[in-house]
């Protein structure tokens, strides 16, 4: 027996049998089983088992008129609803791959996700359409796309939709707006209602494990991203495991708030549902309002996140007016979960966060702590999931072999000679293990220490995640590469300020400018830098910093969908705040 298998739940066993079928055969085999249940709920509007199922195959028939055959690359660029659904399992049915999308990219990065996979077909919402469209129109004849399947989020739900399940306010020109189909230069472009008035018949299913079924991007940090190659058999085993961690059964209700164009949402919620025959309800986007009235309503029980979901719903002003009891499974990863909050959840609901690991590469979860009182451990990523082996190399990189790595990166077999070795994916995290060579714990991204002027090597993230343990720092970013000293970029926390400038009688600023500029929130800062730079040695503490006025976020691109700061891109846009500092 390994040592971390002594904390792994009793209930589960130590390694996975991975059914030798294909992704698309668990929707076939749900539908069959519960042909009648609830499969997916959006925004008020139900979609069952065998009508999912219909329309998928009505879909992929259609798919493959217009020529997709066996391993074609396809293109799935959309915000979650059931289309997207729809379409990714249309795709496998199809016997072709699935490339994800973000759908905050525009055109020119477009551009990357049409010719890096040579996809010729694209399935998309009309609100993205037109972007796609000039991504393709851009390129060389004979690169662009030959066919766009274009759906309207009305395609799927009631636009009068009142209640708890209707959109806020905010998102209904998003929402309802119609919008011409674009035109396709070289090709053609499809509106749904027509794919599924299409009355062919799919041909057989010709994929099995091996097959390549899914071609995520990395979301990357630094330079074009790459395909990861996932066949049928790397998602199945995370699904699965995913569902045994969760205790899950047919009876779940899990709300899917993470984006399925990532893998998290992809794999360990939307594929682990329809494994088990769950009932998924959707949210195209997070708004924290909708999700707290979509839990209580739909009796929501498993709820996979980030922490700043939690975060932000625990600070809603309505949060006394939700009701979470029927949880009894939350979790996440992407980044730390403050102490506090978890404890809340604790002492509210009963719940315990189980924060997790993993990578796009690694199909995505590598450890996860489990929702057992042992086994677990604050400030850590918890065991290693069933089948998959983990170790750290020399300079403490975290390595993972198992059924949940990707075959390599397409088209780069250079770079997939880099970081698969020996049937070991070098992960390019660096982490340790702790009681007793047990429970992971990161520490850094190798790729993202640094060296200072004076040969000193930095790792930022162990003194971003500890500086963030303060409630008035929401972000931070360490610089200091090639420097004399270590600075910081501080994006402050404004609900915390706010509420320390109530308690201390003081008038709150006109403005955020001001507001940074006051002489007390200078001073709490300067207490603030004091107080967790007594945890690190003098090279490592932060000398000097700036506050910045706007959040860091996934739309104006300095974090990534799992909200890894984007160092390349906010060292350039904050390159004059930068030279301030060490001037």
């Amino acid at each position: 027996m390994k040592t971390h298998h002594r904390f792994w739940p009793a209930r589960l066993p130590h390694a996975i049998s991975t059914p030798n079928t294909s992704l698309w055969d668990n929707l076939d085999t749900s539908a069959r089983r519960f042909p009648n249940k609830t499969a997916l709920i959006f925004l008020g509007t139900p979609l069952s088992y065998a009508d999912l199922k219909a329309q998928v195959d009505t879909l992929a028939a259609h798919l493959q008129s217009l020529g997709v055959q066996k391993g074609d690359r396809v293109v799935l660029n959309m915000q979650n609803c059931p289309q997207l659904v729809i379409a990714h399992f249309a795709i496998l049915r199809a016997n072709a791959v699935v490339v994800p999308v973000n759908p905050m990219n525009r055109a020119e990065e477009l551009k990357h996700y049409i010719t890096d996979p040579d996809a010729r077909v694209a399935l998309t919402t009309a609100d993205l359409a037109a972007d796609l469209a000039s991504a393709s129109n851009q390129l060389p004849a004979g690169q662009g796309l030959a066919h766009m399947v274009v759906t309207h989020f009305t395609d799927a739900f009631d636009p009068k939709v009142t209640g708890d399940d209707a959109p806020p306010p905010a998102w209904h020109d998003w929402l309802f707006t119609r919008h011409a189909l674009p035109t396709l230069n070289g090709g053609e472009a499809h509106s749904w209602q027509d794919a599924l008035a299409c009355t062919a018949t799919p041909g057989p299913v010709l994929v099995g494990p091996e097959d390549l079924a899914v071609l995520p991007y990395t979301s990357g940090t630094t330079g074009l991203p790459k395909g990861c190659m996932h066949p049928h058999r790397t998602l199945m085993h995370n699904a699965i495991a995913a569902s045994m961690w969760g205790n899950g059964t047919h009876e779940n209700v899990s709300l899917l708030a993470v984006p399925m164009f990532h893998i998290t949402g992809m794999t360990t919620v939307m594929h682990a549902g329809i494994y088990l025959g769950a009932t998924l309800v959707l949210m195209p986007r997070w708004e924290r309002e909708l999700a707290g009235r979509l839990i209580s309503k739909w009796q929501v029980t498993h709820w996979t996140n980030i922490p700043t979901m939690v975060i932000d719903l625990l600070a809603s002003p309505n949060f006394d007016k939700f009701n979470l009891k029927s949880l009894v499974s939350i979790a996440g990863g992407g980044a730390a979960m403050p102490q506090a909050v978890a404890q809340r959840l604790f002492e509210l609901y009963g719940l315990r966060y189980a924060e997790g690991y993993g990578l796009t590469e690694t199909s995505p979860v590598v450890s996860v702590n489990t929702f057992e009182s042992y086994g677990r451990k604050y400030g850590t990523v918890g065991v290693v999931i069933p089948s998959v082996e983990v170790k750290l190399a020399e300079d403490n990189e975290i390595l993972c072999k198992g059924p949940n790595v990707m075959l390599g990166y397409y088209k780069q077999p250079a770079l997939t000679a880099e970081v698969l070795k020996d049937g070991w994916f070098y992960t390019g995290d660096i982490g340790t293990f702790v009681e007793n060579n047990t429970i992971l714990k990161l520490t850094d991204r190798k790729k993202e220490m640094f060296k200072t002027s004076g040969g000193k090597y930095v790792a930022p993230q162990v003194i971003e995640n500890k500086f963030k343990e303060s409630p008035f720092i929401e972000q931070m970013m360490v610089i200091g590469a090639d420097r004399k000293f270590i600075s910081a970029l501080i994006v402050p926390s404004l609900t915390n300020l706010k509420n320390y400038f109530e308690d201390h009688g003081l008038a709150w600023p006109v403005s955020t400018a001001e507001l940074l500029k006051h002489e007390r929130v200078q001073k709490l800062m300067d207490q603030q830098l004091h107080k967790f730079n007594e945890h690190f040695n003098h090279t490592e503490q932060i000398k000097k910093y700036a506050l910045l006025p706007q959040e860091w976020t996934v739309d104006t691109g300095e974090i990534t969908p799992t909200l890894k700061l984007k160092r390349k891109v906010i060292m350039e846009k904050y390159c004059q705040e930068i030279e301030a500092i060490y001037q």
